[in-house]
């Protein structure tokens, strides 16, 4: 029998800019292998894919990106493990030159056309075609808070109770979700337990949370939840802004289905990410665990 290794994870993303008839993609070339590739690496200590797709893309183009839809994940051997790449499509927020060493000489936009051309690696030709096949999307986050003060343990009103020292742990490993999705709509219960959560990333990057009523356990019905995620969508779909609505485990099943998205359950400081069109339709969803998500 042959000895079984730990599988080797890497992030990438297909950057892609322009309208569908004219999209080009960013392609980078690497000296050492005399190829043309997407631009894709592995994750640092403690680093979420998500966040790996986002930096590689940076360090290897010069281009900073949002992620868009996930895409089918890639695989191939190396040496006795298995080397599993995933991926997204990348949505361009600012870019600056490229400058070229001795990992990436060249970082080149380019025709889609010729894109499918030079790719020196069929999987990642598919990957490409992926990218290309799908609409332009923009993420709703649908997150579960982080950790709270048990309830036994509190003894003043509920939606007073606050975030455990475990749930303020969770925020930084959060904030490698909410960045990457490029979120900047912050929406939550008014439970503090809920606005806690999101209070961290809205300080790093001087946002403001909302906080409802409409996505409180103490006050509202699953009507209530399901009529403003809706309504939320909506938002998100016609702006082109990402957004997150943070809530509670007990009307997580009513915001899931009010965007179409299987209904299943989420730890603390958890996640579906819906990918919604222009109409407000859900194209893709992914759902992440901040206690699984660590490579």
């Amino acid at each position: 029998m042959g000895i079984e290794t730990e599988p080797i994870w890497a992030a990438g993303a297909v950057p892609v800019r322009g309208e569908a008839k004219d999209y080009e993609v960013m392609l980078i070339h690497r000296p050492s292998y005399d190829d043309w590739t997407l631009p894709k690496g592995k994750p640092k200590t403690q680093e979420f894919l998500t966040s790996t797709a986002v930096r590689e893309v940076a360090e290897e183009t010069g281009v900073t990106i949002r992620l868009g839809a996930p895409l089918a994940s890639t695989r191939y051997p190396v040496g006795q493990s298995m080397k599993f790449t995933h991926w997204w499509v990348g949505v361009p927020v600012k870019s600056r030159k490229h400058k070229p060493n001795s990992e990436v000489d060249q970082a080149v936009w380019m025709s889609a056309k010729k894109a499918r051309k030079i790719l020196s690696y069929a999987d990642e030709r598919e990957v490409l075609e992926e990218a290309l096949f799908l609409p332009p999307t923009t993420p709703l986050i649908l997150l579960r808070h982080a950790k709270a003060v048990r309830r036994f343990e509190w003894r003043k009103a509920d939606s007073l109770r606050p975030l455990a020292k475990k749930g303020q742990a969770q925020l930084p490993y959060l904030s490698q979700i909410l960045q990457p999705f490029g979120v900047r709509t912050l929406v939550s219960s008014s439970a503090l337990r809920c606005v806690q959560t999101l209070e961290k990333y809205a300080q790093d990057h001087q946002l403001s949370v909302t906080a409802t009523d409409a996505l409180s356990e103490e006050t509202a019905t699953d009507r209530e939840a399901t009529a403003y995620i809706s309504r939320l969508a909506s938002q998100v779909a016609t702006t082109q802004v990402p957004a997150v609505a943070c809530g509670h485990a007990p009307l997580l099943a009513a915001m899931m289905a009010s965007v179409g998205v299987p209904v299943r359950p989420l730890s603390t400081a958890s996640c579906v990410v819906v990918h919604l069109d222009t109409q407000g339709t859900t194209i893709r969803s992914e759902w992440h665990d901040t206690l699984r998500t660590k490579r």
